[in-house]
């Protein structure tokens, strides 16, 4: 191999490996749309967070008095 051809092997076509990669990750930084900063009027309307969005509206009717049956636990479970 010639040292044009090593060059090429050992440090062009890594070098070109890395600068793909490079322009990958940032390619989202740029086109993205702006981030909120801190003092800055919020534009958009609320939305509270739920782990399961299908759940969201629906309520559990709580019963008193009523025990689940086999449930053992709490602070001084028997095991």
């Amino acid at each position: 191999m010639s040292i044009v051809q090593t060059i090429l092997v050992f440090a062009l076509i890594p070098a070109a490996i890395y600068g793909v990669v490079a322009l990958v990750t940032l390619r989202s930084k740029f086109a993205g749309t702006p981030r909120y900063r801190p003092g800055q009027p919020w534009e958009y309307p609320p939305i509270w967070w739920s782990g399961n969005p299908e759940g969201i509206g629906a309520h559990r009717q709580v019963t008193s008095g009523e025990t689940s049956g086999t449930a053992v636990g709490g602070a001084r479970g028997s095991w």
